[in-house]
């Protein structure tokens, strides 16, 4: 039968090993943090993911004491700006610890925040980097506002403070600005973060012609109550989305991946209301400028038109007579220059007409004069060339029926025909 110790006995040689042996005292250990525990002391587990399937493969109880935990706690806050929380990768100076009754623990007595931050930052700087290879980073932010822009659709937890905040500073504005909101509520803290707020975004892309523009606000919180806005699929939404979105979430010292693909980014709800107010209250000096240089164009103009009207009043009893006169003085000096230019071209006209009337008499004299001699000469022709003549040379002309006949071959026998001599008619019958 082989020798055996009890479990106290070994439970006191595992203790001797473990609590004396350098290696594992003091050493500078990465992890994820889970099952975190507050009460004086922290309590934690501090487990280690496969980087493909992401199932643990190891895991350890971990105790920050509480003599330790209240400088840790602070100085980690003070860096990453949120509490020890469940879900964060942490580097811990941790201290092996084997106690016969509680078994092994790891005694944690430092934390460095920079490499909290460090993997943080990592994957924000991841998320814009592909933001960046798909062109879509810089989409949203090329959108222009409308001027000014009092349509805004907004997406926050109901009731809570931030929007509080954002809903009192818009419609408190001692310019009066009528703003139209309407909330769009999302949860805003959560695993469900992306998904609601993607959803509230939908809705609003659905209605898109109702709205100017879109703000995303919510209070300050812990680096892992924002971590849900380190989300590659919301940051690539608003990115695409068709309406230009203000971010005010967290404090000014928080930052998300969303900042760098929003239109606009603002350090709190309340600072987005103020960016929405100034716009408008510039877009109303603008107008408040444009409608005191209209007044004072409208005022010097009715004042030059109260002047001439003035100046007119005063001359218009005299302006008839004076037109009047000189009228008359013009009428007179036309009438004048009228007579001599009238004067001045008759008189070439004048001798031209009695040039012409000479010369168309004397001419009208010749055609005359040849017109007589042709008719004389045609008088003579006709004289001489007349039938009458004819008869007198000892000619007759013989006619049947009243028509001169130039053929016997036109006569028959027994026919009566009428032969015209110089001096009478002789009618006969042809045998």
């Amino acid at each position: 039968m082989n020798e055996a110790i009890t479990l106290e006995e070994f439970a006191s040689r595992l203790s001797g090993i473990v609590n004396t042996a350098p290696s594992v005292r003091g050493v500078w250990v990465t992890a994820e943090t889970s099952d975190v525990r507050r009460s004086g002391h922290c309590y934690l587990e501090l487990i280690q993911k496969h980087p493909s399937t992401g199932e643990p493969v190891a895991r350890m109880r971990a105790t920050i004491w509480r003599t330790a935990f209240a400088r840790i706690d602070a100085e980690f806050m003070a860096a990453t700006g949120s509490r020890l929380e469940s879900g964060m990768k942490v580097m811990v100076l941790a201290t092996a610890s084997f106690h016969p009754s509680y078994g092994l623990s790891v005694n944690i007595t430092g934390i460095d925040p920079s490499y909290t931050m460090g993997d943080l930052l990592r994957r924000r700087m991841e998320i814009v980097a592909r933001l960046k290879r798909e062109g879509i980073i810089d989409l949203n932010r090329e959108l222009e506002w409308p001027d000014p822009a009092l349509r805004i659709a907004v997406v926050s937890a109901p009731g809570a403070a931030g929007y509080g905040d954002f809903i009192h500073q818009l419609f408190t504005t001692p310019s009066r600005l009528r703003f139209n909101v309407e909330l769009f509520p999302a949860l805003m803290q959560g695993a469900s973060t992306v998904a609601s707020v993607i959803g509230a975004l939908e809705a609003i892309a659905s209605r898109e012609d109702e709205w100017d523009g879109v703000v995303i606000i919510r209070g300050g919180g812990s680096t892992s109550d924002l971590s849900a806005f380190d989300s590659y699929d919301l940051a690539a939404n608003i990115a695409q989305f068709p309406l230009p979105i203000i971010i005010g979430i967290g404090h000014e010292r928080d930052v998300t991946v969303l900042d760098y693909v929003a239109n606009m980014r603002v350090k709190t709800p309340t600072a987005a209301a103020e960016w929405l107010i100034s716009r408008g209250e510039e877009a109303l000096g603008r107008l408040d400028l444009l409608g005191s240089r209209m007044v004072q164009t409208v005022t010097a103009t009715v004042a030059g038109c109260r002047e001439q009207l003035a100046y007119a009043a005063a001359a218009l009893p005299h302006l008839p007579l004076a037109a009047l006169n000189i009228a008359s003085s013009t009428v007179s000096r036309l009438s004048m220059a009228l007579s001599d230019r009238a004067t001045r071209r008759l008189r070439p006209e004048e001798s031209r007409l009695a040039q012409d009337a000479a010369t168309l008499a004397q001419a009208s004299s010749m055609v005359l004069e040849r017109q007589r001699t042709r008719l004389d000469s045609r008088e003579e022709l006709l004289r001489v060339l007349s039938p009458r003549a004819t008869l007198r040379r000892g000619y007759s002309i013989t006619r049947v029926g009243g028509k001169a006949v130039t053929s016997s071959a036109d006569i028959a026998p027994g026919t009566v025909i009428e032969t015209t001599l110089l001096d009478g008619k002789i009618s006969s019958t042809v045998n």
